[in-house]
């Protein structure tokens, strides 16, 4: 008798493993329509690309290429994929709402996301007349240099202009 118990336990148990984990409610075909509505994984896109996104864009714009590779190289290493702790998105890592503000209906589209980095930084450039307090104001929000009088003395910042000023001498200097 108890033999019979435990066996019949242990048919049931390997029954349930067999038709897989159970959420309630949940049936095998929402559990497969949900699967198949995931986006797919986005796809590596090649540097030459995106070196050709930011020519294109810096062309247009007036913006020095220079100045846009050290940007996306500082912000996201030319990931287009990265998003940040605080939510930027893409690889000139724009902030949401300042990518909605910009027409932007996807930051992960390096296309989108070069074209309203740069059009973002165009903007910075003509309101501060400097490359540095564009770029600080790039990091830190415009608000923050013109609260400070120039580059805010948040550590993180003050590391990002020097890191973005530097990798853009660098690139001048090739």
């Amino acid at each position: 008798m108890e033999i019979d118990r435990e066996l019949g336990a242990l048919q049931r148990r390997i029954a349930e493993l067999a038709a897989g984990p159970q959420a309630p409610g949940i049936t095998f075909a929402d559990a497969v329509e949900r699967f198949e509505s995931v986006p797919p994984l986005p796809q590596p896109v090649a540097r030459a690309d995106i070196d050709r996104l930011v020519d294109a864009n810096a062309a247009r714009s007036g913006v020095d290429r220079a100045l846009i590779s050290a940007i996306i190289a500082n912000e996201s290493a030319f990931d287009p994929n990265a998003t940040s702790a605080a939510g930027a998105e893409g690889l000139m890592q724009l902030m949401p709402q300042t990518a909605a503000a910009l027409g932007v209906t996807n930051a992960y589209d390096p296309a989108e996301n070069v074209r309203a980095g740069t059009q973002y930084l165009r903007g910075l450039l003509d309101r501060f007349g400097n490359v540095e307090l564009a770029v600080a104001a790039y990091n830190a929000g415009p608000a923050a240099v013109l609260r400070y009088g120039g580059v805010p003395p948040y550590r993180e910042t003050q590391a990002y202009v020097q890191n973005v000023m530097s990798a853009y001498r660098s690139q001048l200097g090739n």
